[in-house]
């Protein structure tokens, strides 16, 4: 599997329409709340959009499943095994050396790596990987490798550099003209 270099990772349709405006090849909807009908609009209508790129729901395999979407799992989520019982990709989320080992045995397309940097998306964040750890472990990933938490633009190529195929962007896509930050990253990550 080859991942796009830019993996925008949004919560509404709005920032939906915006990446894929820009030119993103794959997105990612992420809602840590309950499981509403609205939420559940709000996915199907990302879904929609998503018809010529590939779209991924963050962590609940039901909802991918009736979406026809990949699915990206967490440590704490339904395990990968499980999972693919219901969909066909699956993204699994790591955060050290001994989860990276783990994951290689799981039944998975991509793995995550994360936090790389501090982060404010997320409550209760795993310690920071940082770019030398992100060097080692990437060594270990028999996978296509996805990293996450408090990229930059200005970071982002020494984090291609340290070993990954693609970048998830969450909070440096917040705040201002969605859309041209988006444009941008992908002209960096070219």
């Amino acid at each position: 599997m080859k991942l796009p270099r830019f993996y925008p990772i949004v919560d509404s349709v709005a920032g939906a329409r915006a990446v894929l405006d820009a030119g993103a090849e794959i997105v990612q909807w992420r809602h840590k709340g309950l499981l509403t009908r609205e939420a559940f609009a709000t996915a199907a209508a990302i879904a929609e959009l998503c018809r010529d790129v590939t779209f991924v729901v963050n962590d609940r395999a039901d909802v991918a499943a009736l979406l026809g979407a990949g699915l990206h799992l967490g440590q704490e989520d339904l395990p990968p095994a499980a999972a693919r019982r219901l969909v066909g990709m699956i993204g699994y989320s790591t955060h050290n050396h001994e989860q990276m080992r783990a994951a290689n045995e799981e039944p998975v397309d991509y793995h995550a790596l994360g936090p790389i940097f501090a982060t404010a998306s997320k409550e209760n964040p795993d310690p920071v990987v940082g770019l030398e750890g992100l060097r080692e472990v990437a060594r270990l990933s028999t996978r296509p490798l996805v990293a996450i938490g408090g990229i930059t633009l200005d970071s982002a190529t020494a984090v291609i550099e340290a070993g990954a195929q693609s970048v998830a962007v969450i909070g440096a896509l917040r705040g201002g003209d969605m859309e041209q930050k988006a444009r941008e990253w992908i002209r960096r990550l070219r």
